[in-house]
């Protein structure tokens, strides 16, 4: 097995925890003063582990000691080596954070942080279900349209390979409106994978360190909205079972994830169920299970260990959104002006 190919394709820093039964219970969970189970904090959930498993590890579930020692060994020379390496030049891609090699784009290493340590369970794969780790078939509606001309055109200008047609080519994020990693569900990436839970009687609120969109969780019973009411990061209710918090989110817009990413892309049919254990003073378990049929052919199901972390959450000022989509859009117009010219010579 290739150490490198698996820390090439996991986007996000450290191993899984072990798993705990979804409505845990404990005598010792710290309450609040009005008794629910206190799971109020920053919690960091950086990990090693990719959210499907690597196609080559098969039905391999678990890495061994062995291996996770070695991965850990190898992503510290890594970083050493980035840290210490000439500067280079960034081409154009997808992303700023990463380059088809999976070094840094735009950003240098010392801004990255995806972690160095393999612990817990050692998984090869955040999702648990289906148990073969890898997100479910498309449906056929869905397959067709991920692979449509609009998709690969749309690929091709997340890439910077394609200029911008219009703003409708650029999607939420670009604006600073809404990042599909802030969730929910929470997902994990380069940097910025921490979340601060709050609680108050009849309220848990979730502020996501990326982007700052703080979700207000009623506890009360109340009904959802009206299902004609579609929000950015849906309609949610939450409930205590045992010691585990169920939170249920309906009535996604679908506006806030695009053609081709792996998590909730058009999203007006979602239904997401999450479910937060406090498992002991330092470790949060974070899973959630999405159900989409205009989507996906069946439900999985991901776990995201976290830990406490004792730093305060810092704010992410994402002020490209102030001139983000004027740059993006204008520069579109020159490759098009360049490449009218040349086909003219």
């Amino acid at each position: 097995m290739s150490f490198r190919y698996l820390a090439a394709v996991a986007v996000i820093v450290g191993l899984t925890l072990a798993a705990a039964p979804a409505a845990a219970q404990s005598e010792t969970v710290e309450r609040t003063p009005w008794g629910d189970p206190d799971i109020q904090g920053v919690w960091d959930y950086r990990t090693l582990t990719p959210l499907e498993r690597p196609l080559e590890l098969g039905d391999k579930a678990f890495l061994t000691q062995e291996e996770a020692d070695e991965l850990e060994r190898e992503t510290l020379a890594r970083n050493e080596f980035l840290l210490n390496r000439e500067r280079q030049e960034a081409t154009a891609g997808d992303q700023v954070d990463r380059r088809d090699d999976g070094t840094p784009g735009f950003y240098n290493n010392f801004w990255m942080d995806r972690g160095t340590t393999a612990i817990g369970t050692r998984r090869t794969s955040l999702i648990i279900e289906p148990s073969n780790g890898r997100l479910p078939p498309l449906t056929a509606p869905a397959a067709a349209r991920a692979a449509s001309a609009e998709a690969e055109r749309i690929a091709g200008v997340r890439r910077g390979m394609l200029p911008a047609a219009s703003y409708t080519d650029l999607d939420a994020g670009d604006r600073c409106i809404q990042h599909a990693k802030a969730g929910p569900p929470l997902s994990t990436g380069g940097y910025n994978n921490n979340v601060q839970i709050f609680q108050a009687p009849g309220y848990v609120v979730l502020v996501p360190e990326q982007n700052r969109e703080s979700r207000v969780v009623p506890l009360d019973g109340r009904p959802h909205v009206a299902p004609q009411i579609r929000q950015w990061m849906g309609d949610s209710r939450g409930r205590w079972e045992g010691d585990t918090l169920i939170i249920e989110t309906l009535h996604f817009n679908g506006k806030h994830d695009q053609i081709g990413r792996p998590l909730l892309s058009w999203g007006e049919n979602l239904r997401l169920i999450e479910r937060i254990t406090r498992l002991d003073a330092d470790n949060l378990m974070y899973e959630y299970t999405v159900d989409d049929p205009t989507i996906w052919q069946s439900a999985w199901t991901a776990q995201h260990p976290m830990k406490l972390n004792p730093e305060p959450l810092y704010e992410f000022a994402c002020h490209e959104g102030n001139y983000g989509l004027e740059g993006i859009l204008a520069g579109s117009r020159v490759q098009e002006a360049e490449a009218e010219a040349a086909s003219k010579q």
